[in-house]
């Protein structure tokens, strides 16, 4: 394992099993019935498979990771928020903000303010937040500020446009608002300021997938799941003597007039 200044290896073998543990219920294997939980769309699927060459195989299993995907999001900001209880200066508190780091020497901006605290936002992309789910942090940030002028803001973006630590500019309630303490910072830039490490990030990201391979290599209960959709349903198109493509339209639209029938 590559070795990590500002993070021991035990706890970032801790931090990555958690976040394993984190995926839960999207480890357990996928039958027809969970599959279909919240009805698929036959169609989209049929369309998918015609248009991209897909064998039946390869657009089940391509939906299974798509259902699987959309709830992993919550695990990896997981990830990118909690490691931070492990690096010096940094607090993850329960509420109210997802980091907070606080030095004894002050933390100098790019415009040349010095700050002893700064709060913090996370996204996982910058185009995360609609217009009032940005208005509503801004708003929350500029109240902070009022409320500890020793401090700054910052909305932390795993994957931003490029690198940067700029000023928020941001319209809220049709008026452009922006302010020097209250900044858009890039995930490699806040590395940077909280470890000192300019390359912290890219080491932590080298790191990584050898780390995570170790702990499911550990781990008997992180066995691949084993879905059952597709042998699902080429049984029932064996039993009833219909196409695939018949037996999947029957997830969706089995009481729709002649599909009832067939």
């Amino acid at each position: 394992m590559q070795k990590l200044k500002f993070i021991s290896n035990e706890h970032f073998k801790e931090h990555v099993q958690a976040t394993i543990s984190n995926y839960g219920e999207k480890l357990i294997p996928y039958d027809l019935e969970k599959f279909n939980s919240n009805t698929i769309d036959p169609i989209k699927l049929i369309f998918d498979k015609t248009v991209y060459r897909y064998s039946w195989e390869e657009i089940i299993k391509n939906e299974i990771f798509r259902q699987r995907d959309k709830s992993n999001n919550n695990s990896i900001g997981y990830f990118h928020q909690r490691i931070f209880q492990y690096i010096d200066n940094c607090t993850v508190p329960q509420e109210g903000w997802d980091v907070i780091v606080q030095k004894d020497e002050k933390i100098t901006l790019p415009e040349g303010d010095n700050v002893k605290t700064i709060y913090v936002e996370m996204k996982n992309k910058h185009n995360t937040m609609n217009s009032a789910a940005s208005g509503k942090t801004y708003i929350k940030m500029q109240h902070q500020l009022l409320s500890d002028d020793d401090c700054a803001c910052f909305l932390v973006e795993t994957i931003a446009k490029h690198s940067q630590n700029i000023t928020w500019n941001i319209k809220v309630d049709g008026e452009s608002k922006s302010h020097k303490r209250i900044r858009r910072v890039s995930m490699d830039e806040f590395y940077s300021i909280v470890t000192g490490e300019s390359d912290a990030f890219y080491r932590m990201c080298m790191a990584l997938p050898a780390v995570i391979e170790e702990v499911i290599s550990d781990s008997a209960a992180l066995a691949v799941p084993n879905d059952t959709v597709i042998d699902e349903l080429q049984e029932i198109a064996k039993r009833e003597g219909n196409s695939f493509a018949l037996a999947l339209y029957m997830l969706g639209f089995k009481t729709y007039m002649g599909f009832a029938s067939a």
